[in-house]
């Protein structure tokens, strides 16, 4: 079984990659509406808000493993749907600008590759938010057991000291 270190660990990892993607997915889209500025489609400028919302769910991971709070990890869960819806769109409206172009020019494909690896990221950061609130959770039930029990016996000790 993973402890929580563990998962904080692949939790960073996975969002300095989330990140990484998020940036090139951004430069990719800039690229490409500057190769096709005079014939503007709404898929030239996918590219970039799906980085946005990549580079947003990389950085808020990166948060979450720092401070384990609840609102934190709702916070990144919520920022990786959006990062997940955001590039479903970016692969939907490129597929359907590259189906009327019949063919896949070399940025849209490279477009549709960072779409599908960030999807791919956004949906692992998910399922170790989830681990990781779970994980914490145990460890505050932990705690509360052990303060529970140390409050018990700090009890009896003052009984016995009375009686």
């Amino acid at each position: 079984m993973c402890n929580s270190q563990k998962i904080v660990w692949s939790l960073v990892m996975i969002s300095l990659f989330e990140t990484g993607v998020g940036v090139a997915s951004v430069i990719l889209g800039v690229l490409e509406l500057q190769g096709v500025m005079q014939q503007t489609h709404l898929s030239t400028a996918t590219p970039i808000w799906s980085g946005v919302f990549f580079l947003l769910c990389g950085l808020c991971g990166l948060l979450c493993a720092r401070k384990r709070t609840g609102l934190t990890m709702i916070l990144f869960s919520a920022c990786c749907i959006c990062g997940l819806i955001g590039g479903i769109l970016n692969i939907q409206f490129v597929r359907g600008y590259a189906r009327r172009m019949d063919a896949v020019p070399p940025l849209h494909l490279a477009s549709l590759s960072l779409a599908c690896i960030g999807i791919g990221g956004c949906i692992l950061s998910t399922w170790l938010t989830c681990r990781l609130a779970s994980s914490e959770q145990q460890r505050m039930f932990i705690e509360r057991e052990l303060s529970l029990h140390h409050s018990v016996e700090m009890g009896e000790k003052v009984k016995n000291m009375q009686g």
